[in-house]
């Protein structure tokens, strides 16, 4: 069976456990969850355990999310609490209630 790739391909760069980086796991999952239901992945990258992986996706601060796919590469710097202007950095078109 062909493993299915996800629509959308998150990473989310954190330093630790700190505030910031918490709430912008809770916020990109709560979007995703509302928006992208079923057709994203989330990979939580700690850069106090994997430093040289910020050099790939050119990380100057955290937590930054990086949409990977759909192309092309977005990036959002901070908690993502601020919901519209992720949608908008992402490109998500909102889903209507």
């Amino acid at each position: 069976m062909k493993k299915e790739i996800a629509e959308w391909q998150l990473l989310l760069y954190i330093a630790g456990q700190t505030p910031k980086s918490i709430k912008a796991l809770e916020n990109i999952k709560k979007y995703a969850e509302e928006h992208l239901k079923g057709k994203y992945s989330i990979e939580i990258i700690d850069l106090l355990k994997n430093p040289q992986l910020a050099e790939g996706d050119q990380i100057l601060a955290v937590p930054t999310l990086v949409r990977k796919f759909p192309e092309p590469i977005r990036k959002i710097i901070g908690d993502l609490s601020n919901e519209e202007r992720v949608l908008v950095g992402l490109n998500i078109k909102p889903i209507k209630s």
